[in-house]
C-alpha cells in the first residue's frame, strides 16, 4: 500500500516551489545603452563633463573613447557607449556596444 502512494508523495513534494512567485520576474538590466539622441555630442572634445552628458543621454554605464586607428575589442556590451573621435579628438559618432 505504501508503495502505491510513494510516487504520488514524491510528485506532490516536487510540485512545491519556494520562490518569489510570478510577480518577481527579473527586471531588464539597468544601464542598457540607447544611441538615439547622441548627435548633440558631435564635434565636442573629450572632457569629464562630456562623458557624463553622454552617459546620461544614452543610459550607458561605461564609455569607450575610440581614436582613429585604435585597436578595440569586438566584444559586445549593451551597457557600453562607444564614442568615435576624429584626428583632432572631436566626437564624430556615438554607438552602443
Amino acid at each position: 500500500m505504501i508503495r502505491a502512494f510513494l510516487p504520488l508523495a514524491i510528485l506532490a513534494t516536487s510540485a512545491c516551489h519556494y520562490g518569489d512567485g510570478p510577480e518577481a520576474t527579473p527586471s531588464p538590466p539597468s544601464g542598457k545603452c540607447v544611441a538615439d539622441g547622441l548627435a548633440s555630442l558631435n564635434g565636442k572634445t573629450r572632457t569629464d563633463a562630456v562623458e557624463k552628458q553622454a552617459m546620461r543621454l544614452s543610459g550607458a554605464k561605461t564609455v569607450r573613447w575610440i581614436s582613429p586607428g585604435m585597436a578595440v575589442t569586438m566584444d559586445f556590451s549593451e551597457a557600453r557607449l562607444n564614442l568615435d573621435l576624429d584626428d583632432k579628438g572631436r566626437i564624430v559618432r556615438g554607438h552602443c556596444g
